[in-house]
């Protein structure tokens, strides 16, 4: 199945959509016409990345100042999804982990981390997938991440949530194509996003090379998306990690990223 390229005039929705891969699929999206439903919790961030990139590139832009991790949040994205000038492609960025392992953390916590990055791409997606398959077209990216494809956070369950994604798009991509509309997982390596440095995770032992940028994630996201793939795993080093997560014993692996200080080595998105 070959995508089109992205036509001028249509609209695309993206949560977590004022910094890193959200911010990046925005800024693209913008520069090839696309009109665009921002949402984010930050008000004032969100009308600031509106201003910005109606003013570069002359696009429409919306904002929802929503919370996805509440009920209330994702009932006010799903209302615009079923009304207004149809959504074409709805980006599932926003997303969040935690800093502590499994054993330390609350169950508060922990339910928050599923309903952002679970529950909400649950939600967001059937709203988006009945009208794009009565309509007969439309896309959805689900942004999943690496450590979909093994534990390589120990104690964290952030790759749990992730796996899920991943499964979630491949298989409900299935039937959806049948319909018209392509879902595809994006599975990016550790990308510089500033997520990291506002939630205190210390990164500074992982070395330069393997950091990705947001805008080549998002560039090479949108190749994937053309090329009609399920799951688009950017950069070679990322497309041979995952090949050894699928392959490599379990026993190896437990082994390779055991947690020698006995705290959460967190992946990046």
């Amino acid at each position: 199945m070959t995508v089109d390229r992205p036509v001028p005039g249509r609209c695309a929705l993206i949560t977590g959509a004022t910094a890193g891969i959200g911010a990046a699929f925005a800024r693209q999206l913008a520069a090839e016409g696309w009109d665009l439903v921002l949402v984010a919790r930050d008000t004032a961030r969100l009308d600031a990345t509106a201003a910005e990139l109606t003013g570069r590139y002359g696009n429409r832009t919306e904002v929802i100042s929503a919370d996805l991790s509440t009920d209330d949040g994702c009932a006010r994205v799903e209302r615009r999804l079923a009304t207004g000038d149809p959504v074409d492609l709805l980006v599932n960025n926003a997303g969040l982990s935690l800093n502590q392992p499994f054993l330390r953390s609350t169950v508060a916590d922990e339910t928050r981390l599923l309903r952002l990055n679970v529950h909400a791409v649950l939600r967001l997606t059937h709203a988006a997938l009945g009208p794009m398959t009565g309509r007969g077209n439309g896309t959805v990216i689900n942004v999943s991440s690496v450590a979909a494809f093994g534990p390589v956070m120990p104690g964290s369950t952030y790759p749990a949530s992730k796996a899920w994604v991943t499964s979630f798009s491949e298989s409900i991509g299935q039937s959806a194509r049948a319909a018209g509309v392509h879902v595809m997982a994006l599975c990016p390596g550790y990308t510089r996003t500033g997520y990291h440095e506002r939630t205190g995770i210390d990164m500074s032992a992982m070395p330069r090379w393997i950091w990705l940028k947001a805008d080549d994630v998002v560039a090479e996201a949108l190749r994937d998306l053309r090329k009609g793939k399920t799951v688009s795993v950017p950069d070679w080093k990322y497309k041979l990690a995952v090949a050894s997560l699928r392959h490599v014993p379990r026993r190896l692996l437990r082994g390779a990223f055991r947690d020698r200080r006995g705290q959460v080595d967190p992946a990046g998105r």
